[in-house]
């Protein structure tokens, strides 16, 4: 049964409704604040089908994710393009700060020198301590499971290794947190986490572990952004759920400021007009990764090995992105 695409396009409409009109540092938009999206992992994967999704590119970028990966050049070699433009912005801004007679490279110029020259994309081509960073390697001084030390002394925390590890050996806990909100380091980043934190939790019905997910999103562009958090944090579920077997259960999703640009109206009254298709399945290919069970590195898993069945969808719809 379909319920993300009617839980969806009735956020879209509730915005043009009520939305209060603001001023942003990219645009003016539309704006809501406190909304939520649930999702029954059985009823289908919750991939819109209103318009089509890049599904690839949201493969690559959890991976990336989840392999702590925080450069550029790893989503342009896999062809996602979601950063794209946060790191052209930055390069840019910091040029003219430096620079500012100096004469400008165009953003398919800045890609493609990421691309192909080394010594650039190592300059520029890192997205500072966003999620990946984080959720892999949190720096700090933690005395506990899953530290490593670094060249400066301290120590990495690995959360995701930590929130595995409680899931198999404590399923109960109610400290299952994942945060990406490292108040030190946003002014590092390439752009603050939106998806900030998430939580998981696991309960026992007739012999069987069910595995949740709530995530907490503080600003959210809800015609782009919102589709690909709802299908990136549903694979993440079903992944760590494989991870610890248990069964994917529920998505839930909690938005802060959910908003859209005034530039997106016209596209999203095109969307409000379809009816939804059944949802598709996810297939996950992984089972010859896995040794004793567990798997051996999450850096093994390829975008091949995830695939995506019986997608059927409206299509594509361009809309503008504000970096």
């Amino acid at each position: 049964m379909n319920n993300i695409d009617p839980q969806y396009l009735a956020l879209l409409q509730d915005i043009l409704d009520n939305g209060v009109e603001k001023q942003t540092r990219n645009g003016s938009t539309l704006s809501v604040f406190g909304r939520q999206i649930r999702h029954k992992m059985s009823d289908g994967f919750p991939l819109l089908t209103t318009k089509k999704m890049a599904w690839k590119s949201i493969v690559v970028e959890l991976l990336w994710f989840l392999n702590g990966r925080t450069d550029l050049k790893y989503l342009l070699d896999n062809d996602c393009h979601i950063w794209d433009g946060d790191a052209w912005k930055r390069y840019i801004n910091e040029f003219r700060r430096t620079c500012p007679k100096c004469p400008e490279i165009a953003r398919e110029e800045f890609i493609n020198r990421i691309k192909t020259d080394h010594e650039f994309a190592e300059k520029w081509g890192d997205l500072g301590p966003i999620y990946g960073k984080q959720w892999r390697k949190w720096q700090g001084w933690v005395p506990t499971l899953d530290v490593h030390p670094n060249a400066s002394g301290s120590l990495w925390y690995d959360q995701i290794a930590r929130l595995i590890n409680d899931l198999k050996t404590d399923p109960d806990s109610r400290r299952m947190i994942v945060s990406a909100w490292n108040v030190a380091n946003l002014d590092q980043m390439v752009l603050p986490p939106c998806h900030n934190f998430w939580q998981m939790y696991s309960v026992e019905r007739k012999g069987k572990r069910y595995l949740n997910i709530m995530v907490n999103i503080r600003s959210n562009d809800i015609p782009l952004g919102l589709p690909f958090n709802i299908a990136s944090y549903a694979l993440l579920l079903m992944l760590i759920a494989k991870e610890v077997d248990m069964i994917p259960d529920e998505i839930i999703i909690n938005i802060g400021d959910a908003h859209i640009y005034t530039n997106q109206i016209d596209a999203i009254k095109q969307q409000l007009g379809r009816e939804p298709y059944p949802l598709p399945k996810v297939q996950l290919d992984l089972d010859y990764k896995y040794i004793d069970g567990n798997l051996n590195d999450w850096e093994a898993i390829q975008p091949s090995d995830i695939k995506l069945v019986d997608y059927q969808s409206h299509p594509a719809i361009k809309m503008p992105l504000s970096n």
